[in-house]
């Protein structure tokens, strides 16, 4: 019986130099160079339907090239917060809940209180409680700037007009 010899022969796949059928990864470099400045005039518009469309607008999800894990959307100025619309009667009804952590320390305020001293903090609450809870949430939602009347100081940035749907 002879014994055969076998011999190794190494078949090497070379990596292509580009990637024709590649899906879209957008990166945060990338994300940073086409951000976009809105404006949104609060007056008379339900305070649910603003922020679910100014959270839409922050997440990015109004643009094509939306990646989840990247934050990609647009600075987002909301003014006349003071003048936002409660439907119903929330205003009395709805309440903002907090405690101090020691006991007997739960205070409740409701929002009619609330937006005479706080009149950005409804808005506020609301478009954050629509975005990721993790890091990325937090940081998209630093782009968000809601002032209490129709003054701001991003003239500068030459905001474009958010129509709500």
């Amino acid at each position: 019986m002879a014994t055969s010899k076998t011999t190794d022969t190494k078949i090497e796949n070379p990596k292509p130099a580009r990637r024709p059928f590649a899906s879209f990864s957008a990166t945060k470099e990338w994300a940073e160079k086409d951000r976009g400045w809105w404006v949104v005039d609060a007056t008379d518009k339900p305070l649910g339907r603003l922020a679910s469309e100014v959270a839409r607008v922050l997440r990015g999800k109004h643009k094509p090239t939306f990646t989840p894990h990247v934050d990609n959307g647009d600075f987002v100025i909301v003014v006349n917060a003071d003048k936002i619309l409660l439907t119903g009667n929330k205003a009395n009804q709805k309440a903002w809940n907090r405690h101090s952590g020691i006991p007997g320390g739960f205070k409740a305020t409701n929002y009619a209180d609330l937006l005479e001293t706080k009149p950005t903090f409804p808005v506020e609450k609301a478009v954050k409680g629509m975005l990721p809870k993790n890091v990325l949430g937090r940081d998209i939602f630093t782009k968000l700037k809601v002032y209490a009347t129709a003054d701001h100081p991003h003239v500068a940035q030459k905001p474009q007009a958010l129509v709500l749907k």
